[in-house]
């Protein structure tokens, strides 16, 4: 059974050495940061929210606006 994308996320955060989602979170944290810092952010819950979208996003190939 795979994995849920949380779970991915919480064990890439806890154990980084051993997790296959490590590049997945290095993408994420990076586009991430560029939006936070192009001053397009009207409320910090938006970055979360785009973090845990991205990391999805390259996590499962799938959009995740589709769901």
């Amino acid at each position: 059974m795979e994995a849920d994308v949380g779970e991915k996320l919480v064990g890439a955060l806890k154990n980084p050495q051993e997790s296959e989602s490590l590049e997945s979170m290095a993408k994420a944290m990076e586009i991430t940061k560029a939006y936070a810092s192009s001053g397009a952010v009207t409320h910090f819950s938006a970055i979360a929210r785009v973090f845990y979208d991205l990391f999805e996003m390259f996590e499962t190939g799938r959009d995740p606006r589709q769901k």
